[in-house]
């Protein structure tokens, strides 16, 4: 039986890089693809709670199903296992992913927030992103680890409440090897710059960059990705700190 493959993004149903992703996908399987209608990056696991969801049917590119909803990754996630899909998905797919989700930024990532709601519904989950932020940025490049790391998930499966984060390096053409790695540990430098409307009005707008706390560091997606290989980052859905009873002490 083929097998069902959902995809979502977060850079919305007219990205670049999801067309990328569902062309060669549509190789392995039978795709639905559920993205959102306007960029929704940054969103990370947000849910639309105050307003009504709506959901288009588009044209079906590749042989494969596609929809916009006017709501975040993970809605479209929910709408499309709950609503749109026949059977729950062998897996999901999100991405490709325009900038970098490494280190820090998995926490903030929309793409990573499909991947890990996939992931709560006990769906093998991967998320994929291309560290460019070009308008012109080659996703066909990207397409050969797309492709093996996809095939050897759907073979092998995933452990229970562990998706993936999958970073390519800009010259992924020419990656060095795969390589299973952690997240470093680093921060964004975020301060929010003040601004003027024509009516003199001050607005602010996000700015900063980021500060890699170990940037020597072998083991680390930032380093693996500034060295031409591609990261892969198991990431656990649940935040639990593993030894709780640690903190008995605010009990008594």
């Amino acid at each position: 039986m083929e097998k069902l493959i959902l995809v979502s993004n977060d850079d919305s149903i007219e990205a670049k890089g999801v067309h990328e992703l569902v062309r060669t996908l549509r190789s392995l399987g039978q795709v639905v693809c559920v993205c959102p209608e306007q960029p929704q990056s940054g969103m990370s696991m947000a849910l639309t709670v105050n307003n009504p969801l709506k959901v288009k049917r588009l044209d079906d590119y590749h042989g494969a199903e596609m929809y916009r909803v006017n709501g975040t990754p993970v809605d479209c996630i929910k709408i499309a296992v709950d609503n749109l899909l026949p059977c729950k998905p062998d897996i999901v797919v999100a991405g490709i992913n325009h900038g970098s989700n490494a280190a820090i930024n998995v926490v903030y990532s929309g793409t990573m927030g499909a991947a890990l709601e996939g992931c709560a519904y006990g769906i093998p989950s991967v998320g994929f992103s291309l560290t460019s932020h070009k308008e012109d940025a080659d996703f066909s490049a990207c397409l050969p680890v797309v492709e093996k790391i996809v095939r050897k998930v759907m073979e092998r499966g995933l452990p229970e409440g562990i998706c993936l984060n999958v970073n390519m390096p800009v010259n992924v053409a020419e990656y060095k090897e795969i390589r299973v790695t952690k997240s470093c540990k680093g921060r964004w430098n975020d301060r929010y710059e003040e601004y003027r409307d024509p009516a003199n009005r001050p607005f602010y707008w996000l700015a900063g960059n980021f500060v890699n706390e170990e940037p020597e560091n072998e083991d680390t997606d930032e380093w693996c990705l500034a060295h031409g290989i591609v990261s892969v980052v198991p990431v656990k859905l649940d935040p639990t700190y593993p030894r709780p009873e640690e903190f008995r002490w605010l009990a008594q």
